[in-house]
């Protein structure tokens, strides 16, 4: 109990000194979070669909190789960014790239590096997310829209993907949560976010375990005020349960799609202006 008192203590001591650090590590964090996740999601949104692009024997030879060489384009980028680690692709693309290039080109703001880094590895992900989210629709509705005479366009744009968007709307707030986490390792570009901070605070007095428990908090609350707000989007996106059919339309009560007890529709004989018609005939 006296070992909690005592954290408590020194954890007060450190926030009373470094908040505004650390609040602007929140800040810098959550920003870059939320910018890359976006960014993050057109890159694979596009990867996705261009992923997925049907294509047949009865196509011509150069839309077929096209297409094929567009997926083993995607499917590289995919595994390369999908398969090594976050940190080591910031060392890659921001000391590689002066490194290969003699200092031709280089990287001015740590904000765009980062950005840049963390949305090309949201986007890996993302890609098979919405190219799963694609596959997952029903063929019916595409075939569907194709008797309709939409196009492929069309049938994407207005049948296919506010469906998929919807299911794989989890992934992309995981991928946010993710990211939140993810972003502490851009200290090795010297990107001051909510765990750069830390490591100043803990070099400058050395409590590192104190630093370390408002580091956990901070992040903890960020992830779950984040999970909350995206399961509000979700449910948002569900629309209503139930949906009443508009009562005064006379061609929907016809139909037989509404009932109402002892009451008809001005077209069956429960109606009393069917039984005066008749009468008067």
């Amino acid at each position: 109990m006296d070992k909690l008192i005592k954290l408590g203590q020194d954890m007060a001591e450190l926030w009373s000194k470094y908040s505004a650090m650390y609040l602007n590590g929140v800040k810098n964090t959550l920003i870059l979070a939320l910018v890359a996740t976006a960014i993050g999601c057109v890159i694979g949104l596009v990867c996705g669909i261009l992923n997925t692009i049907p294509y047949s024997k009865s196509d011509s030879p150069l839309k077929r190789f096209v297409l094929k060489l567009i997926r083993v384009l995607v499917r590289i980028y995919v595994e390369v960014f999908r398969g090594t680690p976050m940190v080591l692709q910031a060392v890659f693309i921001f000391y590689g790239l002066p490194y290969f290039t003699d200092n031709a080109m280089r990287f001015n703001s740590v904000w765009v590096a980062a950005i840049l880094i963390v949305s090309i590895n949201t986007g890996a992900y993302m890609a098979e997310s919405v190219r799963g989210g694609i596959i997952s629709i029903d063929p019916g509705q595409t075939e569907g829209a194709k008797a309709i005479g939409m196009t492929h366009v069309q049938t994407m744009l207005n049948v296919i993907l506010p469906q998929a968007l919807r299911n794989i709307m989890p992934q992309i707030g995981n991928n946010f949560i993710i990211n939140v986490k993810d972003t502490s390792v851009m200290f090795i570009i010297s990107f001051t976010e909510f765990f750069a901070f830390h490591r100043y605070i803990t070099g400058v007095n050395n409590m590192y375990f104190p630093s370390a428990a408002i580091e956990m908090i901070g992040y903890l609350t960020m992830t779950l005020v984040a999970s909350f707000l995206l399961r509000w989007l979700e449910r948002k996106m569900d629309g209503n349960d139930n949906y009443e059919l508009v009562q005064t339309d006379q061609l929907t009560m016809t139909a037989g799609t509404y009932s109402h007890p002892g009451k008809g529709s001005p077209y069956d004989e429960r109606s009393r202006e069917f039984s005066k018609t008749r009468g008067g005939r």
